[in-house]
Order: C-alpha cells, then structure tokens, then sequence
C-alpha cells in the first residue's frame, strides 16, 4: 500500500532551479509569463546514461545485488533472527570504498530521527485556543509499546567473503560498510552478517508491518516486510540514496536474486515472495494436489480450506519448518506466516499457452470471511489482465494478496491488505458494501503496485506520484473495467477542493515535506494523468506513450524526466505546459467564459445590410421616455399634423436609394477576384459568427472544451486546444462560425467536469442559476469520496494519524 515517495535529492534542487530560472526570464517591460516556456532548464540535461527521448540510454547501468537468508521466527517472543550472506556487484563505472545498507527497522527506536523529529498533532495545530491539548490513548499504547519493548535492528559478525571482519557505522536507519578492499567497476564483493530485531504490534506502532495477535484464539498474523539489512541504491543521478527513512518517502532498492529460507512453527502457513522450492516438505499430499488443481479452475481453490484453518488455530506445536523460497530479479523481499491462514489458488494463463501460468493466491484468517473467498483472488487476476494491457505481461510465477493488520502494502510478488468482514451476535459474518468496494479497491492498487514501482522501479524515496500517481491513476482504470456502477479511481472533479486550498505544495516536492499527502501524492497526480489520456492526448496516443514508458523502464530505475521525455517523445506531443502547470506549480484549472459577441458579415451591399440594420433597430426595446409617454396618451405632432409630410415618413432611414446602390457597385469593382469571390460566399451561406472572450483566474492553462447548444435544441462538442493560451495566458478570445441555421442559445466550458475546474459558475454563457458548491458535491462527489476514503486509509503511515483524529472526535 505503500504509498509515498520521495523528492528529495533531486526534488528540491530542481524547484530551486526551476524558481531561479524563473526569476532569469521575468520580464522588465510587461508582464508576459510563458507557460509553455520548455522544461530544458528544470530537467536533467540527457546524457550517455538517460538520453533526450526518455530512453536509457547507451551507457546505462544499475547495480545488482543477490540475497542468501536465513531466517528464524522466534513465535513466543515475537523476534527474528537471521544469517544473511550478500553477493555486490559494481556496475558503475565508480570504484567504491564503501557500501551503505538500509536498517528499516531502527525507525523504531526512541532515539531515531523519525521519533525525535515527530511532531505533536491535536487539536492546537488548527486552532490555537480550540482547547487545551490533549494525548490519545492510541499516542499513550504506542509509546508504551515502545518503552516496553527494545526495538531496531541488533548487527553482529559483519566479515567479507575471506571471514575478515568489516567495519561498519551505523547513522539512524542507514549503515555504511567500509571495504577491506576497494570495489572497481565490473567487480563483485561478498559478505555476511547476522542480524536479530524484536517485531512490533502493527496496531500499537502503526507499521506497514508487524504482528497482530487475536485474543480470542490466541494466535498471530505475522506480516514480515523491511525485514532485512537491504543494500542501499547507488544511482547515476544521485550516487548513494542513503537518506534516513522517516516514514513517508519510501525505498529504493536494487535489483537482484533470493534465496531464502525461512523456519517457523510447523502448523505455520506461509506466503513470500518468490517460488516455494521445496513444497513437497512442507505441504501434505492432499495440499500439493488442491494446489495443482488450481492452475486451470474456473475458481479459487482451497489448499488449506477454512475448517481447516480454525482445526489449526486449536494447535499449537514446538516443532518447525523451514519453507524454501527463491526468486529471481526482484528489488526486495517480504513474506508472512500464521497458523490462522486459508489458503486459497487459481491460475492465470496470459500472453496464450506459450507464456508461463501464473498462480493467484490470497492467504486469510477465518475473519476475512466469504469477503475474500468470493473476491481478493479474483481481484488479484483482474488486476494483472488491465495492467499487462497497459505495460507488460505479469513476469513472475505467483502473485499474492494476505490478510493483515496493514492497511494495504506491497512487495514484489506479495501485498498485504486490511479488509475483513464483522462479526455478528450469532457468530455469522458480513461484511458492508464499503468494506467489499474496500477490499477490491486495495488489492487492485496494491498488485497493481507490483508492476509500478516493483517492476518499473522509480526512485519512492524521492518522488512519491511516480509511482503512488501512476498506480492511483491505472487502479481507477481497472476498478472500472470490474464494475463502473462502483465508484472507482480519481476524476477530476475530486481534486477540486484540494486545488482550491492553500495547503498544497506541487506535486514535485519531497515525501516528508508534503503537506497532504493523498491528494499530492495519489489523487492529483492520477486526475492529471486522466486528463492527458482522456482530454489532451486521447486514449491512443496516451496508452502507446504510456506503454512504451513501462516496457523501456522494466526492470530499471526511471526519473520524472525520463517519465515526461518518453510521453512527449513517444506521443508526438509537445506537453512540456502540463507537466510544469500540473507538477511543478499549485495553480489550479478557473476558466471563465466572460462574453459572447454575434456578428453579422458586412456584405456592403445596401439591400441586405439595410434590412438588417432595420431588424436590429425594431429588435430594440422601447425607450422609457417614449414608453411613459404613450402610456401617459401624449399626442404627437407628426399625429396632429397629417397634411405636411414628406418621403421620409413613408420611408425610414434604412430605406435604400440608388445613391447606396451606386455606392456599393463602386466598391465591388474596386474587389479582386478572389476577394468577390469570398464575399460572394459568404453572403450566399450567411453563416453566423460568435466572438468568445475567456480569462484564465486559475493560472493553469488548459485545453477548452466546449458545449454548444443551438435554438434547435441540438448539441455540439468544440475543444480549443490549450496552446490557444500561448501568447496570452490570462485572457483569450476565440472566433466561433456556425451554420445559417443553426444559431446558438447557449455554452458551456467543460460540461462534464473534465477538467477540475474549480469555478462551474462562470463556465456558463448565458449565466445560470448553479446549485451550491456544497449540493453539487453531495450528488457528485459522495460516491468518488467512498474511494478516495478507502485509497486513505491504506496508508500505512498515516492509519495511526487517523486513529489519533478518532479518539479525540471521541
């Protein structure tokens, strides 16, 4: 679920770049801003390692680093405790003398940067003299947990492959290894170490994982992620990314191979990444037969069925077993394990028999209920027939969804997810509407996530949309195409609020400097990519550029450049505008549509003009003057007087005589040809001819899309192309022809909301009544919030910030 990344190394200094640059081109004389001025000085200029096209490029390259572990699980304590063998190999064309590790773990630790650095939230922060402030009880068991429990990682026996012992430094949750020997390009090292760490109650510190124990079987769930001493990334564009891990901004990784072996109680069922290579030793004859039968049902199949896992909740045993795990080119490695599990299976068959099958599977507790029997596996194959579509076929054998405390995360080949059904008074289950839209919801995005950022491996510890933006916006695809009835994925209408607010920062801004985190991160990046595909681009263009972006970055480590560069370069558009409107500034989409002119084509000629001229004059209302005055029964002169009157009475000023004929002959001899020839045209078609006036108050320019409506009643769709901005970005006016017959009654900018501008009062020509911002959303808005609520809470780092809001609300 994890959803956060990070901007940081190269996030700021690139908004420090971008106001500089600025600042270099505001104008002295005017007040000219160029919204479609080229990003060439915001991005990374190309070279030998990411070149203009946003392709890697010649000289690319990554590190790869294999994993060799074994690992213990220390059930009645609660504790890991695992020997782990490491094999570097330097790709760069660097030589280094050291390396540096991630040890997520010691977040945890009373003196980390993440806990010493935490701020106090209440209810003070909003308004000062609200009330005194207050510690929840949630904030009271977590700091209990952690004063009761030593926390963070315990290294020992660091020594090369030789058995000589390695220096290390350990600074919060980053460890640096000093080499005995300096590491060329092209060279590999080995080395090992042991490690050991107490595992914390997810529900008590609000981990993305953890344990969770049920007192009324008294079992566990354990969910095993960022688990292990993980090599840090070592990237062209920032070397070492060994900034600490606050929370938010997430990892970046390496990829390489895994082999490990993990020991638990042998009534444990457990699911990992990776392929299990030893599943005769570990499961029963009847188990291997279930899960065979699985690869080619219609439906899930039980390998461990739900009779069977409460029998085994009963149990309990000393005895172990040690579950072998491989995989192959993964950038990390979670896993989880419980004696509570079912375990259900159903095969999925992509790209035609040639492609290998891939086995669905989702592993829960009796608690999950026909909730996940009916939909978690299911949810994960249909996640993997839309994404394919729009990137590459699944690559690995097993794609896996489990139960547990964690509100949704995801790892490479596994996800864990939140959602359970409730217990009623008979001691049947149910679940809600809400509860099911939550459970297909998570385990789209978070198997959606194996794709972006597991596969297409962006930097999460730098830029959060890269892959929280592009998932948000491809799981909205997805729950879609399951059932459009449900409210599913980001619309731009639902960013209206937050583009409206002031506390937004833009969407290129580091993870922990964020102020609000989902709709930076997840609903703002996705409105704009729905926007590209759905207004700008169009689904052709969008979905090849898209494509072509994921299979280019498979298995490699992309950068919002290389994202922005491949989506220009391979759509064939020029969309240098979005990309800084949307992701560098916190403008927000107002157009206005603030008058419409009709004109008429001067023809000259004196008979039609004439009559024209008198139409508009008769068309006029009566003066106030004239009108009391009749009302008043004032009689006229010209009324008293009928015996002097003249040609003019008979005839008005618009009354045409030889003298305008003659005059308008003149004139067409003086035309040339094809001048004649074009009046004479226009005059045949009589067409009517509208002038429209809009002004940009948002900033954001944007394409116009526009509704016509005729007197017919008929309707008519326009869309003006967002470059119509290009010389002037405040206002703009644009000439619109129609049919003799078919004169307009009305406009519209941007009927169906497409757009996420923020004012639909003044999109409308001529203006009309609107129903309160507050109404709107209560019929527009109440459906996409359910989703937008579901996408928040499986934030992992921010589900312990929403029971905080809980309890003082209670």
């Amino acid at each position: 679920m994890k959803k956060i990344t990070s901007a940081l190394s190269l996030c700021i200094p690139l908004m420090a770049s971008s106001l500089a640059v600025a600042s270099a081109v505001e104008q002295t004389k005017g007040n000219f801003v160029d919204k479609f001025r080229q990003l060439d000085e915001v991005l990374p200029t190309p070279n030998v390692y990411r070149n203009a096209a946003g392709e890697p490029g010649e000289r690319y390259w990554q590190q790869k680093v294999d994993y060799d572990i074994d690992v213990v699980l220390d059930e009645k304590q609660r504790r890991l405790t695992a020997e782990q063998s490491i094999e570097y190999k330097n790709n760069s064309p660097y030589t280094l003398k050291y390396l540096w590790m991630q040890l997520d773990q010691n977040i945890f630790k009373q003196d980390s940067l993440a806990e010493r650095s935490a701020t106090f939230k209440n209810s003070l922060q909003s308004n000062p003299a609200a009330k005194p402030a207050k510690i929840s009880l949630n904030q009271l068991r977590r700091q209990q947990f952690m004063d009761d429990t030593e926390l963070g990682f315990v290294i020992s026996d660091v020594k090369d492959e030789d058995g000589k012992p390695l220096k290390v430094t350990i600074v919060d949750t980053m460890m640096r290894i000093d080499l005995n020997e300096p590491l060329k390009p092209g060279k590999s090292t080995e080395f090992s170490l042991d490690f050991a760490f107490n595992i914390v109650e997810e529900d008590a510190v609000g981990a993305r994982s953890g344990y969770e124990h049920f007192e009324e079987d008294g079992n566990d769930i354990f969910l095993l992620a960022q688990w292990f001493p993980r090599l840090t990334a070592f990237t062209d564009y920032e070397a070492w990314t060994n900034k600490a891990f606050l929370g938010r901004g997430e990892f970046t990784l390496e990829f390489g191979d895994y082999d490990v072996e993990i020991t638990v109680p042998a009534d444990h069922i457990v699911s990992s990444t990776g392929e299990l290579k030893n599943a005769k030793k570990v499961l029963t004859k009847t188990q291997l037969k279930r899960l065979k039968e699985a690869e080619t049902a219609k439906r899930p199949v039980f390998v461990v069925t739900e009779e069977e896992a409460i029998e085994n909740e009963k149990a309990g045993t000393d005895k172990t077993k040690t579950w072998h795990f491989e995989a192959e080119n993964v950038r990390d490695f979670a896993w989880a394990s419980s004696r509570k599990f079912m375990w259900d299976a159903k095969g999925y068959q992509q790209g035609g028999k040639e492609q290998p099958l891939v086995m669905a599977m989702s592993f829960f507790p009796k608690e999950g209920g026909d909730l996940w029997k009916k939909y978690s596996t299911e949810s994960v194959i249909h996640t993997m027939e839309v994404y394919s579509r729009f990137s590459f076929d699944y690559p690995y054998p097993v794609a896996q969804s489990v139960n547990g405390p964690v509100g949704g995360m995801e790892y490479p080949m596994i996800t864990f997810n939140g959602p359970r059904t409730e217990l009623r008074d008979d001691g049947s289950r149910t679940y809600s509407q809400a509860e099911k839209r939550f459970l297909i919801g998570v385990v789209i995005h978070e198997i959606g996530h194996i794709y972006f950022p597991m596969i297409v491996n962006s930097d999460e510890r730098q830029w959060t949309w890269m892959d929280e933006g592009l998932n948000s916006f491809l799981d909205g695809v997805a729950g879609r195409e399951w059932d459009p009835n449900i409210p599913w994925g980001v619309e731009p209408r639902d960013i209206v609020p937050y583009m409206k607010s002031q506390n937004q920062v833009p969407i290129m801004t580091q993870s922990d400097s964020v102020l609000n985190l989902g709709p930076n991160a997840y609903t703002k990046p996705a409105a704009a990519l729905n926007i590209l595909r759905e207004v700008i681009l169009g689904r052709e263009l969008f979905d090849f550029a898209f494509k072509e972006y994921a299979q280019r970055w498979k298995y490699k480590r992309p950068t919002p450049a290389d994202f922005f560069r491949t989506m220009e370069e391979a759509s064939g558009v020029d969309l240098d505008w979005f990309w800084r409107g949307w992701f560098y500034t916190t403008d927000h989409v107002d157009i206005s549509l603030d008058k419409v002119y009709q004109l008429r084509i001067d023809t000259k000629n004196p008979d039609i003009d004439y009559a024209r001229l008198r139409e508009f004059e008769q068309s006029k209302p009566m003066s106030l003057f004239n009108k009391r005055n009749q009302e008043e029964g004032k009689e006229l002169w010209i009324d008293k007087n009928k015996d002097v009157t003249d040609f003019y009475d008979d005839n008005d000023r618009f009354t045409v005589t030889n003298k305008e004929r003659n005059a308008y002959q003149s004139f067409l001899k003086k035309l040339k040809p094809w001048e004649r020839k074009a009046l004479d045209r226009a005059v045949e078609e009589d067409k009517n001819y509208y002038v429209m006036e809009f002004s940009n108050l948002g900033g954001l320019v944007m394409p116009i899309i526009l509704e016509l409506t005729y007197q017919d009643g008929s309707t008519e769709e326009r869309m003006l192309p967002a470059e119509i901005w290009r010389r002037s970005p405040n206002k703009v006016s644009k000439l619109i022809i129609t049919d003799k017959d078919k004169p307009l009654k009305s406009i519209v900018v941007d009927p169906r909301w497409e757009t996420a501008d923020v004012d639909i009062e003044n999109n409308h020509y001529p203006r009309q009544i609107i129903p309160s911002r507050l109404e709107v959303y209560k019929r527009k808005k109440s459906s996409a919030k359910v989703r937008r609520d579901i996408m928040h809470d499986i934030k992992t780092e921010l589900k312990k910030d929403d029971k905080d809001e809980k309890e003082k609300k209670d």
